[in-house]
């Protein structure tokens, strides 16, 4: 079974899922270089709900936000890793810049994010809430990054 949808598939699934009353929880991020950090906060997303869509950013929107030398790894491996993992439930790859257009689409019953995001901040907030659903942040475990990682990997050369 393909995990990995485009947002026109999702809706329809979404609509299903609202009919069956099960409480879809949303998130997104690059996840380039996936690591401990990422698996405890996609699994303590997954808590919150009884289903969790992961927005990936796409390669185009990375390059925007991260500069040229990333992403690391291409946009359809990074979807394919993060739909691998067992809380995973539906991905979807987005072009922009922030997920607000999938969120609208979406609309989520519970928006999360790390909780290096101020609440006020997170994009969808608006739409979420105003729709009766519930913003919240997940604390990260350690202070592991990819760029981190790259890092790393570039002292040891």
């Amino acid at each position: 079974m393909n995990y990995v949808k485009n947002l026109d598939e999702l809706v329809e699934i979404r609509n299903d899922l609202k009919r069956q009353k099960k409480i879809v929880v949303f998130t997104n991020g690059v996840f380039d270089i996936l690591h401990a950090g990422h698996v405890d906060y996609i699994t303590k997303a997954k808590e919150k709900g009884d289903i969790l869509i992961v927005a990936v950013n796409s390669d185009s929107s990375v390059r925007r936000i991260k500069g040229e030398l990333r992403p690391i790894v291409p946009q359809h491996e990074r979807a394919f890793i993060i739909s691998s993992l067992k809380p995973v439930d539906f991905v979807v790859i987005f072009n922009e810049d922030t997920p607000h257009e999938v969120i609208t689409k979406l609309v989520p019953d519970v928006l999360v994010k790390g909780a290096d995001w101020e609440i006020e901040k997170i994009v969808g907030r608006d739409i979420v809430e105003a729709n009766g659903g519930k913003v919240e942040t997940i604390e990260f475990i350690n202070d592991q990054s990819t760029t981190n990682i790259i890092q790393t990997i570039l002292e040891r050369f």
